[in-house]
């Protein structure tokens, strides 16, 4: 190893903690400009978690604390693991899939969404470096690539979660803009919400088990119209209006026909407008202070198609009696003036606390931690 790479390994080691193993992506310099450029509030830390994680997406931890990223653009899914000297090491599980983006973790199985079927591989924590074949739990879902990189979960009632986003920018086509559930070995796949245009990122209410999510407006309305939407769906078979109605109140020009915005369900939140609005988690940690516990974080990507860039941060949104109170910027500094430094994609909350965030563009993962220092 020549003096040129000794130094940047050392410096990257110190920058990224001694606990990481690096493989690729993004170099200590490129990590060290984003880690310089993020604004957090007082107290608040932002680190790397891992890196080398080219096209970071969704994220799932598993039970004996490995956590699972699918990479969409990349068609794999990657494993990152504590090894015995406290290192973290990243492992590629699956490759040449088709936009696996979802992923989620139940009875000790992965379960992975590509855009047209539900993979499962059991036992998958303790076969790390040799995979099982997956299991197809579901292989019947629309084909479309247009918002076909699908958000998996499961809720609390134990069912798995699966948005199926619209094949267009707007349209109306039977069997799309719906958030859809079904058991966890694939049977009973039921409709639970219509009129979502395309959700990337379901949370549950850690109290009263109700579903929240993000939902992409549509575009070419203008550069501040229409808002995305954080939603609550309290109960099955409510309609959020799309296509006809954007945001509760704005009447598509092509599609209003279809219905009233007045027998839609409004947002719980008017996000800002072309966002992106995907990954979003309350946090039921005990790290962050008390002010923070079952608060609403959302991972805003960052909009593609507006002159004045909006997004790329962590946003927060705080909720009082289950409305709420206040939409504000967590952590910020992804977009700067002469360009955009990464894209938040996805969050997850660690047993210790912190708060992770994937970033698909830098190949990084980030961890949020909260010291007390100012």
């Amino acid at each position: 190893m020549n003096g040129t790479m000794a130094c940047r390994n050392l410096r990257q080691a110190l920058l990224l903690g001694a606990a990481l193993v690096v493989s690729g992506a993004a170099s200590a310099d490129d990590a060290a400009k984003i880690l310089a450029a993020l604004k957090a509030p007082a107290g608040f830390k932002v680190t790397v978690y891992a890196a080398g994680i080219q096209g970071a997406r969704s994220m799932a931890l598993g039970e004996r604390g490995t956590l699972f990223v699918g990479a969409r653009p990349q068609g794999k899914v990657y494993a990152v693991r504590e090894l015995a000297d406290g290192r973290r090491d990243v492992v590629t599980i699956a490759q040449g899939l088709n936009n696996p983006n979802g992923v989620a973790v139940h009875g000790g199985s992965l379960y992975v969404a590509e855009i047209h079927r539900i993979l499962r591989y059991d036992g998958i924590e303790g076969r790390l470096d040799s995979p099982p074949p997956p299991v197809v739990v579901r292989g019947d879902l629309p084909t479309d690539r247009h918002h076909g990189w699908r958000y998996i979960a499961f809720g609390p009632d134990g069912k798995l979660y699966i948005p199926i986003g619209a094949p267009c920018n707007v349209c109306d086509q039977k069997g799309y803009a719906a958030i859809t559930r079904m058991n966890a070995d694939g049977t009973g796949r039921e409709v639970f919400a219509t009129g979502v245009r395309n959700s990337v990122g379901m949370t549950w209410h850690p109290v009263t088990g109700e579903l929240w999510f993000t939902d992409n407006g549509r575009d070419y309305l203008g550069e501040d119209a229409p808002p995305d939407e954080l939603n609550h769906a309290p109960k099955a078979g409510l309609n959020f209006g799309f296509p006809f109605c954007h945001a509760g109140e704005i009447k598509d020009p092509e599609f209003g026909n279809l219905g009233d915005c007045g027998s839609s369900t409004p947002p719980a939140r008017k996000l800002g407008a072309h966002v992106a609005a995907l990954g979003v988690k309350f946090y039921t940690g005990a790290q962050f202070p008390e002010s923070y516990r079952n608060q609403i974080f959302i991972a805003e990507h960052g909009s593609w198609n507006r002159k004045e860039r909006a997004g790329y941060r962590i946003s927060l949104v705080r909720l009082q009696d289950n409305q709420v109170t206040s939409y504000e910027p967590f952590i910020t500094g992804w977009n700067q003036p002469d360009g955009v430094l990464g894209r938040p994609v996805d969050l997850l909350v660690l047993p210790d606390g912190s708060m992770l965030v994937s970033d698909d563009q830098a190949g990084l993962i980030y961890q949020i931690t909260y010291s007390g220092a100012g």
